[in-house]
C-alpha cells in the first residue's frame, strides 16, 4: 500500500514539474514578444512610408527596438512627406541670399511718387522706391525675362476700385520690400486684363518674394489678397491682410521662413494650387507668426504642407488641409468647425493621404457634429511632439488606413493616452453596400481610395431603397443625427462603439435615436461598432436634417502660368 502511495506521489511530482516548465516557457515567450516600454506602450518596429504609401519595417537585423528611451534619445525613423510624395524639398537652398535681405540697398534706387489715375510702367531691372498717396493707380512691372525688379514700399498708400495696386506682368523675379508702413486696397470687383484674371491687390505672373522691416496693410473687398502664378516666398515683414477670397495664393508653391501675419478672410488664409498641374501646389513654413481667421481653410495645399517651425493660431472650417501634412516643429492652436487637420486626396499624382507629426506642440479643438480633430483619408503617424485634442464631434483621430503612435505625447479631452483610438467607423475596407431605406449601406467600410466613404453606402437622398455603393453620404440628406441633451458623443470607455449582439442597430421606429434621460448614450460592455447588413432593418435610421457636402473650393485659383523658372539662386 505504501509502495502504491509512493508511486502516485512520484507521478504527481512529475506532472507538476512538466506543468511548471510549460508555464515558464510561455512566460518567457510573452516577455520576448510583448516587451513594454517605460511609458507603457509596446515596443514598436521603426516605420517609414514608401513612395507608394505602403509601410516598410526597419527591425534592425530582425530585432524589435524597445521604446524605453526619452523622446530626445529615440531612434524611431522619421516619416516625412518626401517619402510619400516622392519629392525631396531642398530647404537649405529654398531661399536665396537676396530673399533673406530685409533692408534693401537704396544706393542706386530710383524714387517713384504715385499719383491719381496713373499707371506706372517699370520695364527694366533695378530697385525702385515707391512713395506717395494715390487712387486708381497701378504699378505695372513688364521687364525682361532675365530682369530682377525690387519694389521698395516706403509709406505708400494706393486705393483702387477694380484693378491691382501692383501688377507684375513679366520679369525673372520680383521683390516687394516694405520698409515703412504702407497700405494697398481694392474696394470693388476686379476687372480682367485681356485673358488674365487679375483678381488680387498684388498680382504676379512671375516668382515673387515679400520681405522687409515695415508693415503692409492690404484689403481686398471682393477678391484675393496676394496672388502669384509661380512661386511665392515670404521671409520677413509684418502683414495685416483682410480679403474676401484667398489671402496668400500661389500656383506652384508658398514658402515662408519669417514674418508676422494677421489674416482675416472669407475663404482660405494660405492656398497653393495649380489648376493645370496637380503635382505642384505645396506649402512650406519654417518660421513666422500667424493669426488666421478663415471662413474656409486656414492653410491648404494640393500636394503637401510641411511645417519646420512657426507659431500658429488658426480658426477656420478646417485648420490645415493637403494630401499630406507633415509637422516637424512649431506651436499650433487650431480650432476647426469641421476638421482640425485633414489629409485628403487632393492630388492624384501622390500616394496615400497622410498626417505625420514628428515634433512640435499641436493643440486642436473641433466643434460638435460630424467633426474630427485629425482626419486622414489614409494614414496617421505620431512619432514625436505633443498632440493635445479637445473634441465633441465624431473622432479625435479618424483614419481610413492605419494609425501608429511611435513616440511623443497624445492628450485627448485632458487625459493622456498611450495609443491612438480606433476611429468610430474603423479603418478602411471595401465600399459599402446598397443602402436600405435611405440608411447606411453595406458593411460601412471605407474604399481604399476613399475619403469619408468609410461611412458606408449612400442611401437615396430621398430616403428610398436606391442606395448606391459609392459610400459617400448617409441616407436622406447625409448627416449624422444630433444626439439629445448636451449634443456630445458618449464615452464608451475603450473609445469604441458598442456591440449590439446581432451586429445590427435597433429599429427606433421614427428614425430618431432614443432619449436616454441625461442626454448621453448608455455604456455597453461590448467594444465594436456593429457591422451593418445590406439595407433592410439593419440600416441606420433616416437622418432628418443636415448636409454632408464636403466639396472643395470653387476653383478661383485660375489663370495658371506654365514655364516658371525654378531653382533660381537669386
Amino acid at each position: 500500500m505504501k509502495k502504491l502511495t509512493d508511486i502516485k506521489r512520484n507521478i504527481m511530482t512529475l506532472l507538476l514539474a512538466v506543468l511548471l516548465t510549460l508555464v515558464l516557457a510561455a512566460c518567457g515567450q510573452t516577455d520576448a514578444t510583448d516587451t513594454n516600454s517605460a511609458d507603457g506602450r509596446k515596443a514598436k518596429e521603426n516605420t517609414t512610408v514608401s513612395s507608394d504609401g505602403k509601410s516598410e519595417l526597419d527591425t534592425e537585423n530582425g530585432k524589435n527596438t524597445e521604446d524605453n528611451t526619452s523622446d530626445t534619445d529615440k531612434k524611431t525613423t522619421v516619416v516625412t512627406t518626401s517619402s510619400i510624395t516622392k519629392e525631396e524639398l531642398d530647404v537649405d537652398n529654398l531661399f536665396s541670399k537676396r530673399d533673406l535681405e530685409q533692408s534693401p540697398d537704396l544706393t542706386d534706387a530710383e524714387t517713384i511718387t504715385v499719383s491719381n489715375g496713373q499707371t506706372i510702367d517699370i520695364t527694366a531691372e533695378g530697385t525702385y522706391r515707391i512713395t506717395g498717396t494715390a487712387t486708381d493707380c497701378t504699378i505695372r512691372v513688364d521687364a525682361g525675362l532675365q530682369d530682377k525688379v525690387q519694389l521698395v514700399l516706403d509709406g505708400v498708400t494706393i486705393t483702387n476700385e477694380d484693378f491691382p495696386a501692383i501688377y507684375i506682368v513679366s520679369a525673372d523675379k520680383c521683390f516687394i520690400t516694405t520698409i515703412a508702413g504702407s497700405t494697398l486696397s481694392v474696394t470693388g470687383t476686379f476687372k480682367s486684363d485681356g485673358d488674365t484674371n487679375t483678381d488680387a491687390v498684388i498680382f504676379s505672373r512671375e516668382d515673387l518674394t515679400l520681405n522687409g522691416t515695415g508693415t503692409l496693410t492690404l484689403t481686398s473687398a471682393k477678391g484675393n489678397g496676394i496672388s502669384c502664378k509661380d512661386d511665392l516666398k515670404v521671409t520677413g515683414g509684418t502683414y495685416v491682410l483682410t480679403t474676401a477670397l484667398d489671402t496668400l495664393e500661389a500656383n506652384d508653391s508658398i514658402a515662408i521662413c519669417g514674418g508676422d501675419f494677421t489674416i482675416t478672410t472669407q475663404k482660405d488664409g494660405l492656398h497653393s494650387e495649380n489648376d493645370e498641374d496637380n503635382t505642384v501646389g505645396y506649402i512650406y513654413i519654417s518660421g513666422g507668426s500667424f493669426d488666421i481667421q478663415a471662413k474656409s481653410d486656414g492653410i491648404q495645399g494640393t500636394t503637401f504642407v510641411r511645417f519646420d517651425g512657426g507659431t500658429f493660431k488658426i480658426n477656420g472650417s478646417e485648420g490645415i488641409e493637403a494630401t499630406c501634412v507633415e509637422i516637424n516643429d512649431g506651436t499650433f492652436d487650431i480650432y476647426g468647425s469641421d476638421d482640425g487637420i485633414n489629409a485628403a486626396k487632393k492630388s492624384k499624382a501622390y500616394g496615400t493621404p497622410t498626417i505625420v507629426i514628428n515634433g512640435g506642440y499641436v493643440k486642436i479643438e473641433v466643434g460638435q457634429g460630424d467633426t474630427d480633430a485629425l482626419d486622414a483619408n489614409g494614414d496617421i503617424y505620431v512619432n514625436g511632439g505633443t498632440v493635445d485634442v479637445t473634441y465633441r464631434g465624431m473622432d479625435s483621430f479618424d483614419y481610413d488606413g492605419k494609425a501608429e503612435f511611435n513616440g511623443g505625447t497624445i492628450i485627448i479631452n485632458g487625459e493622456q493616452v498611450d495609443s491612438i483610438p480606433q476611429s468610430m467607423f474603423g479603418p478602411g475596407g471595401g465600399k459599402g453596400g446598397r443602402g436600405g431605406n435611405g440608411g447606411w449601406g453595406g458593411n460601412g467600410q471605407n474604399p481604399p481610395d476613399g475619403g469619408r466613404e468609410g461611412r458606408g453606402g449612400k442611401g437615396d437622398k430621398n430616403g428610398g431603397n436606391n442606395g448606391e455603393d459609392n459610400g459617400n453620404d448617409a441616407g436622406n440628406n447625409g448627416n449624422f443625427p444630433n444626439f439629445p441633451g448636451n449634443g456630445q458623443m458618449p464615452d464608451f470607455g475603450n473609445g469604441q462603439m458598442p456591440d449590439f449582439g446581432n451586429g445590427q442597430m435597433p429599429d427606433f421606429g421614427d428614425g430618431q435615436m432614443p432619449d436616454f434621460g441625461n442626454g448621453q448614450m448608455p455604456n455597453f460592455d461590448g467594444g465594436q461598432f456593429p457591422q451593418q447588413p445590406n439595407g433592410g432593418n439593419g440600416a441606420f435610421p433616416g437622418f432628418p436634417n443636415g448636409n454632408n457636402d464636403n466639396s472643395d473650393d470653387d476653383g478661383s485659383n485660375s489663370d495658371s502660368k506654365n514655364g516658371g523658372r525654378k531653382n533660381d539662386p537669386v
